[in-house]
């Protein structure tokens, strides 16, 4: 075996940890620095999720949701005639169908207009599956009319809703069970 002479990439100092001729020493403070940045931009997005959600997701077009508030028990009586509403407090109704039927919302919004009441026409809920007919108000002032429309409606419940921004004064939720009270099958 032929030897060759030694040169001076022969001898290596001792203390040379390093392999190769262009790496560096480890530094020992970059994965804090990179987990650092990690957390920061982990928080900022958490933050602008939090805030885009308080500021667009607080009140959805369907209310049917479980939070709102039951209306308590109360000693009001339903208004039941839509000509006794003092005209100085300028109700609307509207009407949300949140069921699969077809045209519900539009018999709903025919019955209470034939009767006199101050109905928006009917829009379709984003869920299709409620099952109950709920009668959402903002003001608990007007209590008795939507203790009213729930006795012109034949079913319902009432619910006191003073953080939704409702588009109306009242809003109709229809259920299933209006289709089940007005069908004739």
């Amino acid at each position: 075996m032929a030897t060759h002479p030694k040169d001076m990439f022969d001898d290596l100092p001792a203390d040379l940890a390093r392999v190769g001729a262009h790496r560096s020493p480890v530094k020992t403070s970059s994965g804090w620095v990179a987990f650092a940045w990690a957390a920061l931009a982990t928080g900022l997005l958490v933050g602008a999720g939090v805030l885009f959600i308080s500021t667009f997701g607080g009140a959805d077009a369907d209310l049917g949701d479980d939070s709102s508030t039951p209306a308590p028990v109360s000693t009001v009586e339903p208004l039941t005639d839509p000509a006794d509403i003092d005209k100085d407090r300028a109700i609307t109704i509207g009407i949300l169908d949140g069921t699969n039927v077809t045209d519900l919302g539009q018999t709903a919004y025919d019955a209470l207009d034939k009767a006199g009441w101050p109905v928006e026409e009917p829009a379709e809920a984003d869920k299709t599956d409620t099952k109950t007919t709920i009668v959402y108000y903002t003001d608990a002032a007007n209590e008795d009319i939507a203790r009213g429309l729930v006795e012109a409606l034949g079913v319902g419940e009432i619910r006191l809703r003073e953080d939704a921004e409702l588009g109306a004064s009242l809003r109709v939720l229809l259920g299933a069970d209006y289709h089940d009270a007005t069908s004739t099958d």
